[in-house]
């Protein structure tokens, strides 16, 4: 029969370690303190240790691997070819909070550059966003995004610190077709900065191109560091 003193401490357990992770102190991959250690630490029986975390495993939040340990969950893989993911489902998939900082937004005319990314003339009219994913209190990820206003013109006046582009854009503008481009490239020192990783880290980029029957849509960029992203594809046999 359980005590009062079982459940209280049982609850401390629980609310400590799901606190770590939350926090983002404990990020996806984090390896939890084996179950002989956490019972030394709170003078406690293996016993409570593994129920505390068996509950955790059934939320989401970590997972047991055989004979390795556990460690904290790492985001839900995607689809690289067919789908167009939302970030705010990836961070969810960790049962972590997630919120968004719109850090630019500028209106200005195409350059040559941008004509490479979006296929639009010169001195188009475009919108050029920048935001930063929160995994808790965790940046999970960098956004960089163009949008072209002769093809959705009311991205001018939409209220993009209050919905992220992405989740904005699937929800104004069909797209007919998308194109994924994926690098590995080292962290800049800015962007090493936003993501709090240090420089030169490995980090995984997504660069996307929709478009739809009147035009290109959008060209962005996601940068994630590469320990907090997953790509899988799934083919059959030609012909």
């Amino acid at each position: 029969m359980k005590t009062i003193s079982d459940v209280t401490l049982h609850q401390r357990i629980l609310g400590d370690i799901k606190g770590r992770i939350v926090s983002g102190e404990w990020p996806p991959g984090h390896r939890i303190p084996f179950e002989i250690d956490l019972a030394a630490h709170y003078d406690c029986s293996r016993m409570t240790v593994n129920k505390v975390l068996t509950q955790l495993a059934k939320a989401g939040l970590i997972e047991r691997r055989k004979k390795s340990g556990s460690f904290v969950t790492q985001p839900q893989a995607q689809s690289a070819v067919l789908e167009i993911h939302d970030i705010k489902t990836e961070v969810q998939s960790l049962n972590l909070p997630y919120s968004f900082t719109l850090t630019k937004r500028q209106k200005r005319k195409s350059r040559a550059e941008d004509a490479l990314r979006l296929e639009l003339p010169a001195a188009t009219s475009l919108l050029e966003l920048a935001c930063t994913h929160f995994a808790g209190a965790r940046p999970f990820c960098l956004e960089e995004r163009l949008i072209s206003l002769s093809t959705v013109p009311g991205a001018e006046e939409a209220d993009f610190s209050q919905i992220a582009p992405g989740p904005w854009l699937l929800g104004q503008v069909p797209w007919s077709a998308a194109e994924h481009r994926i690098l590995a490239v080292p962290a800049s020192a800015g962007k090493a900065t936003a993501l709090e990783i240090p420089r030169n880290t490995a980090c995984l980029v997504v660069e996307r191109r929709t478009w739809s029957t009147g035009g290109p849509v959008t060209h962005v960029r996601f940068t994630y560091p590469g320990d907090r992203h997953a790509l899988v594809a799934r083919f059959t046999p030609a012909g």
